[in-house]
């Protein structure tokens, strides 16, 4: 279909514009609820709900890594060196009793995906 544009003055092709833009967002609706019942005919299919399928894709596993050397305590155990006094642990990985967080600063990877997984924080507390 060819619209002819050169003979629309600035408010008619803005009108045209407003009207194809809310055609688009009409459209763009119905394929995505086209596409939700697609996908819940395909989870049903194979005897799951759609839910349980995106809660098990959105929660992620985190990667495990092998766990530091520890290493050898310094002579100045009540601070970092740098006049901070040391925080004890109130976390800990259940996966590895080595881990531990304090609470303090960005939570480790192994806290963010117990969290992500429907946990809470206290589930782990020390």
């Amino acid at each position: 279909m060819k619209v002819d544009l050169k003979g629309l003055n600035r408010r008619q092709l803005e009108r045209l514009r407003a009207d194809i833009d809310k055609a688009l967002d009409r459209l763009t609706e119905t394929e995505k609820k086209e596409a939700l019942k697609a996908a819940e005919k395909a989870a049903k299919a194979h005897g799951y709900s759609l839910d349980e399928l995106t809660a098990k894709a959105s929660a992620p596993a985190a990667p495990k890594k092998p766990a530091a050397p520890k290493k050898p305590a310094k002579a100045k155990a009540a601070n970092n060196g740098d006049g901070r006094a040391k925080v004890a642990p109130k976390y800990r990985n259940p996966d590895n009793a080595g881990d531990t967080w304090s609470g303090r600063g960005r939570a480790p990877n192994w806290m963010v995906a117990h969290i992500e997984a429907g946990g809470v924080k206290d589930d782990l507390k020390i």
